[in-house]
């Protein structure tokens, strides 16, 4: 039976009042395929570099500058796709994140971002400054928000699993930005994923709406005045779209519609037509919706001028406290052990002497402009044998972080050992001792697996760490000894 066929009566008598005469070309989508899309990392590599060296066949996605339509449909098995320079994403899911305008040095908040694919596009935007919070209430899926989050490079982030009203409780009135892709009926997805219609029989708009509702108010009241939001699902149901943005709006007077620039494929919403929808007879794409709201200058802004100042002291005695305030393994708060400052002092030197040649080697000038702002604003943080750098930002204690800023290693017995995270934030002109691979050479697909690697060069040092990389862009570490380099790939994230 074909989706088409399998769609309820119910949702198809309601669409047939929302498309008139367009029901029968709607209806129609569903019998071909869904698209696929890759969305390029813009902080490890240029979008014209990405189009003229990857082996697929890429359209432009209409409402974002770095998103194509990829084809053939197999990404996943290139070697860039492991060394986090584009994610794998649905073509209408990037509408969200492309619609939320994003500034580098703002505080972000992704409030349901699992598995990540809005969030490695909103810390892209900050350039490795501000701090972006990506939140998901599961904390199953937030560990797949984690490895994205790792796989991109991202490093001015924190993962939390938590209920946005404990969120809010936490935070208060804080972040410049907010995107909120709500849980929803998915009736955008049908297509894409037809199991979603059995469950639209038993959980239908009726039960989201106030889900939806809840999620949105905790959302508004973290919004620093001035600030924005976007809400979006993957409906069709007004219910779930126009409806939750009117009760908001009624609620909170501060608030204001804003009209994003339109697009190739942008319908209007209904009644509130400075909403977006995307149907998936206008677009190549499934269905989805999106509203941007302002805050303006009220609210919160008494309360936020007045409590700053106390809500960061009590943060900080709370974290005293806790046992989570930066310490050394020696004991002193902040000191970076002589090894860990060693191996960054590595990593400093190269990203010098890259910035003096201004990227004429060919590689990603953003790169070393990121890892800069990371080495040189960030805190060092040691909680037991993990080293990390963390955004310069005091976050409150109390919630569930699953990650928090850059893990770069670990010390153990006075030896540090790079982390995979910071190979994936490095590239070839970032550190000293490269090994730097073609994508099309066979040993960075062993390399993937785990596999030891045999060297020819005569230069390197015994018990030396090589970062692995793929056309200049950073793979895992190695460590070379004896002509081989053994394999240093974070064992979960092996090929098999």
């Amino acid at each position: 039976m074909s989706v088409r066929e399998r769609l309820p009566e119910t949702f198809i008598t309601r669409m047939r009042g929302q498309l008139g005469e367009e029901t029968e070309e709607f209806l129609s989508s569903y019998e071909r395929e869904a698209t696929s899309g890759i969305r390029i990392n813009t902080g490890k590599v240029t979008v014209e570099e990405a189009t003229e060296c990857l082996p697929f066949d890429l359209r432009p996605v209409p409402w974002t500058d770095n998103g194509f339509y990829a084809h053939p449909p197999s990404p996943s098995r290139h070697p860039w796709y492991y060394a986090g320079l584009y994610y794998i994403q649905e073509p209408s899911a990037m509408l969200p994140a492309s619609l939320l305008p994003i500034a580098p040095g703002e505080r972000v908040l992704d409030l349901c971002a699992a598995p990540g694919g809005k969030a490695t596009e909103l810390s892209s935007r900050l350039k490795g400054s501000g701090l972006l919070v990506a939140n998901d209430v599961s904390a199953s899926r937030a560990k797949a928000l984690v490895k994205n989050l790792a796989v991109w490079g991202a490093a001015n982030v924190c993962v939390t699993a938590e209920t946005p009203e404990r969120l809010y409780r936490a935070f208060g009135c804080f972040f410049d930005k907010i995107l909120v892709d709500a849980p929803c009926s998915g009736e955008g997805m049908f297509r894409r994923d037809s199991s979603l219609i059995a469950s639209w029989t038993e959980r239908g708009p009726e039960m989201y709406a106030p889900l939806q509702k809840e999620i949105l108010t905790c959302a508004v009241q973290m919004l620093k005045p001035d600030g924005m939001l976007l809400y979006s699902t993957c409906t069709f149901s007004e219910e779930e779209d126009e409806a939750v943005v009117a009760d908001v709006l009624e609620h909170f007077p501060e608030l204001s519609l804003a009209a994003p620039e339109k697009k190739a494929g942008f319908a209007p919403g209904i009644g509130l037509e400075d909403c977006v929808r995307l149907y998936p007879h206008r677009v190549e794409g499934e269905g989805h919706f999106a509203a941007l709201l302002q805050k303006r200058m009220a609210g919160c802004a008494d309360e936020w001028s007045e409590n700053e100042d106390a809500r960061r002291s009590s943060q900080r005695k709370k974290e005293k406290d806790r046992g989570i305030a930066a310490s050394s393994a020696d004991g002193k708060t902040g000191r970076m052990p002589e090894p860990v400052a060693a191996f960054l002092a590595r990593i400093s030197h190269s990203v010098r002497a890259h910035s003096e040649r201004s990227g004429r080697d060919g590689f990603s000038v953003e790169c070393a402009s990121t890892v800069r702002i990371i080495l040189e604003t960030f805190r060092y943080v040691q909680i037991g044998e993990q080293c990390l750098l963390v955004p310069p930002v005091d976050l409150p204690a109390g919630l569930r972080y699953l990650r928090t800023g850059l893990r770069i290693g670990s010390l153990e017995r006075g030896r540090f050992a790079p982390s995979q995270e910071l190979a994936m934030r490095l590239d070839a002109s970032c550190f000293d001792t490269v090994l730097d691979l073609r994508a099309d050479d066979e040993r960075v697909l062993r390399y993937l697996k785990g596999e030891t690697l045999a060297l020819e060069e005569a230069d390197r040092r015994s018990g030396d760490w090589v970062l692995v990389c793929v056309d200049g862009h950073g793979l895992g570490w190695g460590k070379y000894g004896n002509g081989s380099l053994k394999n240093k790939y974070y064992p979960g994230w092996r090929l098999q």
